[in-house]
């Protein structure tokens, strides 16, 4: 795809970004990046407001299945967002190198590849624990934009996964980049990925929909696959992709199943909760 330079203008109004340490802490060479510290700062924080529901009457999980949990979803992310990575985005090259796809520090993660993975994980553990799993997912689901939130920060710290080049205001220049103003996309999904779907978590389990197994699943799943869809307009597509017809990216075709299936989860908790006199 071939973008236009952006008018001379814009390039004096657009905002130069510094380059931020990739590094959230290091010694010497080594260190935690950002975006592990992201989902270690997810994960603990999720599971801790998920231990805080296990000490309640009645909660569908003792505190030693959610640290079973924990187990459960480090193994589904990582393997499921690595390999998605590795078949989404780039399997030529991971077949002609198929020992890279272990090298896990040169990046590499596909949030589509992390919810397949996810999703496995947990149907072993509801078989495994002889519970139900879209009340576990529903759980997951409700905590899970904390992670996507924190995750966007590091994009955006780390300069990666920028936006298009754009006239906008508040367009930015990004380290490493071509030098041209750009969406700062990593924001856009940090607001509607994070915030906005986080809000709406909050505001549905106040609602009690917790009692509804596959609503919250339902309305993460329509929730991010609208969000991302839309920002994948304004997102640079990967390079070696590009984009589909011309105006689709991967993301976006990967994002629609998710809006089916949330589509369906909602419609079939909705039916159930009528035939029980719920709303």
């Amino acid at each position: 795809m071939i973008l236009k330079p952006a008018p001379v203008e814009f390039l004096h109004s657009a905002i130069a970004l510094p380059e931020f340490n990739t590094f959230a802490i290091q010694l010497g060479g080594v260190g935690i990046r950002w975006y592990a510290l992201a989902y270690i700062a997810g994960l603990m924080i999720g599971i801790y407001i998920l231990r805080r529901e296990a000490r309640l009457p009645g909660a569908l999980m003792t505190q030693d299945q959610t640290d079973w949990l924990l187990n459960y979803l480090l193994i589904g992310i990582i393997l499921g967002g690595r390999f998605g990575y590795v078949f989404f985005y780039n399997a030529g090259f991971y077949l002609a190198n198929p020992f890279s796809i272990f090298r896990l520090w040169e990046g590499g993660m596909s949030f589509h590849g992390a919810l397949l993975g996810v999703g496995f994980a947990l149907l072993l553990m509801a078989r495994r624990h002889e519970l139900p799993l879209l009340a576990i997912s529903d759980r997951v689901a409700m905590v899970t934009p904390i992670g996507l939130f924190l995750g966007r920060l590091s994009n955006f710290i780390n300069g990666e996964l920028y936006g298009r080049v754009t006239n906008v205001p508040w367009a930015m220049i990004f380290p490493h980049s071509d030098g041209s103003p750009r969406h700062p996309s990593q924001l856009y999904e940090a607001g509607l990925e994070g915030l906005l779907l986080g809000l709406l978590m909050y505001l549905f389990w106040r609602r009690q929909w917790l009692g509804a197994p596959g609503r919250l699943t339902g309305v993460f799943l329509c929730g991010y696959g609208m969000a991302r869809f839309f920002v994948e307009f304004v997102r640079q597509p990967d390079a070696h992709i590009g984009l589909f017809e011309g105006i689709f990216s991967m993301g976006q075709l990967l994002s629609v199943p998710m809006i089916i299936v949330g589509l369906y989860l909602l419609r079939q908790s909705w039916r159930q909760g009528y035939h029980h006199g719920k709303s």
